[in-house]
């Protein structure tokens, strides 16, 4: 775990609801993110993984409980103010507009420009800075409609760099892409030196790059915490409804999660 989960947190959620029409989707969340840490949300489909995210981001107002970032109630930044504090990368890139690589990539200036505000030579070295990290050197005028899944992530997570953030939120970066380019996008983030919240399906990815993880299940929070203290046996029987055996990875030495496919089925 990262040094830095000794410091105050960074982001802060407690005892935190939302619902939609009447029906409960989260259920008293509470846990703090540490500035530098990699932490992961995961779960079954319908844990509310997505839903945990918007909340944080603000796409939609918690019913109750507090969120609070860099120790202010996230309610008292308006919307400019926080997206100069969190990026936020979505599993699926727009595809309703036509723009350049580039184009997409210096949307990040927006939330640190006034209207018609021109840009500056420092801002023409972020984007640069941005386009090297995420290695798309020399794709800067393709369309972006016309890229790779793989290469449409990296045009969005370098416009997330080029916005500045001091938080990078990422909802399930890496479906539907395969496994090469789903172990890129986590490096990527992991050396991008942000403090990284994301929600992640691969049970194996989540323990190789997380630092902690948070487990939903029916929008109820399961377990926070190291990564070897919320993926055990009991969790994925309980939540996944799946026996497994959890042993270390023999390049890592992270956990390694081998599923028993001759079990019997269970409802978790």
């Amino acid at each position: 775990m990262s040094q830095s989960s000794l410091q105050q947190p960074l982001l802060s959620v407690q005892n935190l609801h939302w619902s939609a029409q009447g029906t409960s989707i989260l259920h008293d969340i509470s846990f703090a993110v540490s500035a530098g840490e990699f932490v992961g949300i995961i779960g079954p489909n319908g844990a509310g993984k997505s839903s945990l995210l918007r909340c944080l981001y603000r796409k939609q107002e918690a019913d109750k409980g507090l969120i609070t970032f860099a120790d202010k109630d996230i309610r008292q930044y308006n919307r400019n103010q926080l997206a100069q504090k969190m990026a936020v990368v979505l599993q699926e890139s727009p595809t309703d507009f036509d723009l350049s690589v580039l184009d997409v990539i210096k949307m990040g200036l927006i939330p640190h420009k006034s209207l018609f505000e021109s840009d500056t030579p420092a801002d023409h070295q972020i984007i640069q800075d941005a386009i090297k990290q995420v290695d798309l050197c020399g794709k800067e005028n393709q369309s972006f409609n016309r890229l790779s899944g793989g290469e449409k992530q990296r045009t969005v997570i370098a416009r997330a760099i080029v916005q500045q953030p001091q938080l990078l939120l990422m909802d399930e970066p890496t479906n539907h892409l395969d496994i090469q380019h789903q172990i890129e996008i986590l490096q990527l983030a992991r050396k991008l030196k942000l403090t990284v919240l994301l929600s992640i399906h691969d049970l194996n990815l989540a323990a190789t790059f997380c630092d902690r993880l948070l487990l939903l299940n029916r929008g109820q929070q399961i377990a926070y915490g190291p990564v070897t203290e919320v993926i055990n046996q009991t969790h994925l029987k309980q939540v996944f409804g799946v026996d497994a055996e959890i042993d270390r990875h023999p390049f890592h030495q992270g956990l390694r999660i081998t599923y028993d496919l001759n079990a019997e089925k269970s409802c978790p």
